[in-house]
């Protein structure tokens, strides 16, 4: 092994060490913020922190809460199994829905630890259950991520409009944010059609092959697809917040979920950052959104691996036959 290869591996590692100690310092700082909002309130309360979380869980309707979360993941499941096959279809090779529902619910069980590695999953099953080439498939799980962020912007900005005052003085960034990522996505579009520096080979990459291909309609096409699912999520984590006890206004959860989700995407130990920022949000109810945030979050992501293991055995057929 010469010196140059030494280096290139000891680069990734480097880089890996790092990532792994930001994580582990954002986990920390979630997990010491919680624990100092949530012993304040239970000293407020006169109770140990152990009684007053007990408290928060015991005042729920649980039932409720549990049939309306049961529905809008296997609601989520399938408007996600159609975004997938949609974007498969528009860039690589006409795909079954239901050859694609395997996979995607297989692809929740390492969605557990990390979203972006289960969708990595799925371009390694297509590649050898479909024989479609492994870059191709990785272009098109890249541009389903590239949409969901700008999607998630769209829909924060378009609740700050509706309900700004309801939401906290932070949020004011965010028509910042948006008119930042539109002239980003224009540069994006352009530069992928040829408008901007046609004679550049980087669009030629294959791991950009779907980028290129893509046409203004895919992106809007991918924004009416995947809305359904924006809007179900509104409706359930606000009705269930006033499960926790919590006044919730429909329109201003529009402003603040697709925020939350972001942090979601943060792969920290049971979604922390995720609950940490919901306890942000709504300071005055520490207790019921620390309770909130770590059920929520942590249930969807559980029933949605449950999904998966029901199709766990076809993926496997499917795969090794």
């Amino acid at each position: 092994m010469t010196e140059s290869d030494t280096a290139q591996e000891e680069t990734p590692r480097k880089s890996n060490n790092v990532g792994r100690i930001v994580l582990l310092i954002i986990t920390v700082a979630c997990f010491a913020y919680l624990y100092y909002r949530l012993n304040g309130a239970a000293a407020r309360e006169g109770l140990s922190l152990v009684a007053y979380m007990a408290e928060v869980f015991a005042n729920v309707d649980w039932v409720t809460w549990a049939a309306i979360m049961v529905g809008y993941s296997i609601l989520y499941f399938l408007i996600d199994t159609l975004v997938v096959t949609r974007a498969l279809t528009w860039f690589i090779e006409p795909i079954k829905y239901t050859e694609v529902m395997p996979v995607r619910a297989s692809a929740y069980i390492i969605s557990i630890f990390n979203e972006q590695v289960g969708k990595g999953a799925m371009a390694l099953y297509l590649n050898r259950r479909h024989k479609v080439p492994a870059w191709e498939v990785g272009s098109v799980m890249i541009f389903i991520m590239f949409c969901e962020v700008f999607y998630l912007l769209a829909w924060a900005t378009l609740g700050y409009f509706l309900s700004a005052g309801a939401l906290p003085e932070v949020f004011g960034l965010l028509p910042y944010l948006a008119a930042a990522g539109a002239v980003f996505f224009t540069i994006w579009v352009l530069y992928f059609n040829g408008t901007i520096l046609p004679n550049d080979k980087l669009r030629d990459a294959r791991i950009l092959h779907a980028f290129k291909l893509a046409k203004l309609w895919h992106y809007g096409a991918f924004f009416v697809l995947r809305s359904p699912a924006i809007l179900a999520a509104v409706f359930v984590y606000t009705t269930a917040l006033i499960l926790f006890g919590v006044e919730a206004s429909y329109v201003a959860m529009l402003g603040v979920l697709p925020v939350v989700f972001f942090a979601a995407a943060v792969p920290t130990p049971m979604r922390a950052a995720a609950i940490t920022l919901w306890v942000v949000l709504f300071p005055e109810n520490e207790g019921q959104m620390a309770a909130f945030g770590f059920v929520q979050h942590n249930f969807f992501i559980l029933f949605n691996a449950a999904i998966g293991l029901l199709f766990w055995r076809r993926a496997q057929r499917d795969l090794f036959g």
